[in-house]
């Protein structure tokens, strides 16, 4: 069951080992790292090579513990007891399963990804240790106690929008992917595009990683947005020498529109141009 990376999913060594380790010590996988660096991917690709159903809950600000396990819909059966229908008389009717429940029931062990666990409220991971922990959970309308058939492979990602409890991190295997060398970008970037120029790849990333280290940028860009410029760049057969980046770091790239995602970096770069051709 050891995962070392797909086709189309570039993993280093470090990110294997964290996989491996994590579904040897039967312990969610909590994955870290900037946005677009490919933590909801990993699930996806690990489910794919492991030849198992991926399960996916996103979370949101709204989001509850309790949904991941099961809902009470008592508005369909108080309508359904004025209709005089015969589901009311079993309340299991209008038990509503959640990812959780799923991932406990599944005929073979599936990956079951709590996708940006961060975005909710900061009670939520510590709503979920004793689930997490023990793989069963209470239905207390039905009386019955669910209890996974077996450990699902947990991949929880975060954004770092905000600290995670104690309590929690003790029950995970961390890691945090670090944003990608440009070896390891040249190597990711092939995945997508096995055809693309040599002159044109690295006058991409040179221009890529350049725009990257300028200090102040609000929003670096990310390795999902470098596929999508690519692609551009590809689509609008802009030539490499067009890349080519003659004042430094000052120069805005051409289809800047996919790399930077908001007005403070855009005029960032303007202002800097504009210093570098006085």
């Amino acid at each position: 069951m050891a995962f070392s990376g797909t086709s189309n999913y570039i993993a280093t060594k470090d990110l294997q080992l964290a996989v491996n380790a994590a579904i040897t010590l039967e312990r969610p996988l909590l994955i870290k790292g900037e946005p677009g660096t490919g933590k909801t991917m990993l699930a996806e690709e690990l489910a794919e090579s492991l030849g198992t159903e991926l399960i996916q809950w996103h979370i949101k600000s709204t989001t509850k513990a309790q949904q991941g396990l099961y809902e009470y819909d008592a508005v369909s059966r108080l309508r359904d007891s004025q209709l005089g229908d015969d589901r009311v008389h079993d309340i299991k009717n209008y038990i509503v399963k959640g990812k959780l429940w799923e991932a406990f029931t599944a005929e073979k062990r599936p990956v079951l990804l709590i996708d940006e666990i961060d975005k909710a409220d900061i009670e939520f991971p510590n709503d979920l240790l004793l689930e997490l922990d023990k793989m069963e959970f209470y239905v207390y309308e039905t009386q019955e106690r669910v209890v996974a058939a077996q450990r699902p492979i947990v991949i929880i990602t975060s954004n770092n929008e905000k600290e995670l409890p104690d309590a929690f991190l003790r029950r995970c295997f961390f890691h945090y992917i670090q944003f990608p060398t440009p070896e390891d970008m040249e190597e990711i970037v092939n995945v997508h595009f096995p055809d693309l120029k040599k002159n044109l790849l690295s006058e991409a990333l040179g221009a890529f990683f350049n725009l990257r280290d300028v200090p102040g940028l609000k929003k670096k860009p990310s390795t999902s947005e470098l596929i999508d410029w690519l692609k551009l760049l590809v689509a609008e057969d802009i030539p490499p020498e067009a890349l080519h980046n003659k004042d430094g770091k000052a120069s805005i790239p051409p289809l800047y529109g996919a790399l930077l995602k908001n007005e403070q970096d855009i005029h960032l770069f303007e202002k800097l141009a504009f210093m570098a051709r006085r």
